[in-house]
C-alpha cells in the first residue's frame, strides 16, 4: 500500500467520536465506560503534549469488538492530549476489507490493528490486535478456572496498564517520526 492509498482511506474514515455513534446504544455504553474510566497521568500528558511531528493513526476496528472497546478508547485519550500533532481516525473492518486483509494477524482478521502514518501518509508501522497487558490479563482469565463476561467494566489496573502500553508504542512512533531524516530535511531540524 502506498502513502495516496492510506490518504484515501483515512479520509473515509471516521473520527472517534462519529465511528462510537455507528454502534448500538449497548455498543456505545461500553465504548463509553472505558474511554470515561481512562486516565492519563501528567507525566503522561506532557510526554504527548511534548510530541512535535504529525502522526496519522489509523485504527481498523469493529464497534462490536470487546478488544476494541477495551483498546480503541485508550488510543483516542491518549490522541487527545495533543490534537495538533496526533489525529485518529477509525474504520470498520468489514467496510474496509483490503485493510483488514493487508494487515491480517496469525492468519486472521483481527482487530484492532493500529497503523501509524507519517504527516505524508508513509507506512511507519502497524500495531494489533493486543498490548502485551491485554494478553496477560486475557491469559490469566481465560486460561484458568474462569472464563469472563465482558459485561462488567475494566478493571483499573489492567486498564493503566493496556494505556501505557499503548503510549509506549505511540512514543515509539513519534521517535521514530522525530529522527527520521526525510523529516529532518523537510523540517529543518
Amino acid at each position: 500500500m502506498n502513502p495516496a492509498h492510506f490518504k484515501d482511506k483515512f479520509a473515509l474514515a471516521l473520527p472517534y467520536d462519529r465511528y462510537v455513534e455507528t454502534g448500538t446504544e449497548e455498543q456505545q455504553r461500553r465504548w463509553k465506560q472505558v474511554y470515561d474510566a481512562a486516565k492519563l497521568s501528567d507525566s503522561q500528558k506532557n510526554l504527548v503534549g511534548g510530541f512535535v511531528r504529525q502522526m496519522n493513526v489509523l485504527i481498523v476496528s469493529g464497534i462490536w469488538c470487546g478488544d476494541c472497546v477495551q483498546q480503541c478508547p485508550l488510543i483516542a485519550k491518549i490522541a487527545e492530549g495533543n490534537q495538533e500533532k496526533i489525529s485518529l481516525r477509525i474504520v470498520d473492518r468489514d467496510q474496509h476489507r483490503d485493510l483488514a486483509e493487508a494487515f491480517r494477524l496469525n492468519a486472521g482478521d483481527r482487530v484492532p490493528v493500529t497503523i501509524f502514518l507519517a504527516e505524508d501518509f508513509e507506512f511507519c508501522g502497524a500495531f494489533g490486535d493486543r498490548t502485551i497487558n491485554r494478553y496477560r490479563a486475557l491469559a490469566q482469565r481465560q486460561l484458568g478456572a474462569s472464563c469472563p463476561t465482558g459485561i462488567v467494566g475494566p478493571d483499573k489496573e489492567e486498564l493503566n496498564a493496556t494505556l501505557a502500553d499503548w503510549l509506549a508504542e505511540i512514543e515509539r512512533m513519534q521517535l521514530m517520526l522525530r529522527l527520521s531524516s526525510r523529516l529532518r530535511q523537510t523540517h529543518g531540524d
